[in-house]
């Protein structure tokens, strides 16, 4: 906040002089209460914003290093996935050729024959 002239305690503080034919001082008063109200509530919001930012930009850097860090490792996933897959089908065709065996030809002679493979 380099940019900032005035700190809400600088308003409430300032001391203007009085002319003749000058404002009324109440309602400079009255309305310097409000401008401090206000200036309070932009600096508390900024200083939440700046805290949210910080927490987001740290999460970036945390999810960028996890990207990282997976996008090393997806030929071993690919791997192992296609071994799973290959042990899937050999348990299915285990499991059909156990089946024609213990039922037979009752399995043969079947017309829906999605059961192959």
């Amino acid at each position: 906040m380099e940019n900032v002239n005035f700190t809400p305690k600088e308003i409430l503080q300032k001391q203007f002089r009085q002319k003749m034919r000058g404002y009324d001082p109440d309602d400079v008063d009255s309305f310097l209460d409000n401008v401090i109200k206000d200036y309070d509530t932009f600096v508390k919001e900024n200083q939440r914003l700046q805290e949210e930012n910080e927490r987001l930009l740290a999460k970036v850097d945390e999810l960028t290093k996890q990207v990282s860090v997976g996008a090393s490792q997806p030929a071993a996933t690919t791997t192992s996935q296609a071994t799973s897959s290959v042990t899937n089908m050999d348990i299915l065709k285990r499991l059909s050729n156990l089946e024609r065996h213990v039922f037979g030809s009752q399995l043969d002679n079947d017309p829906n024959e999605s059961h192959r493979l």
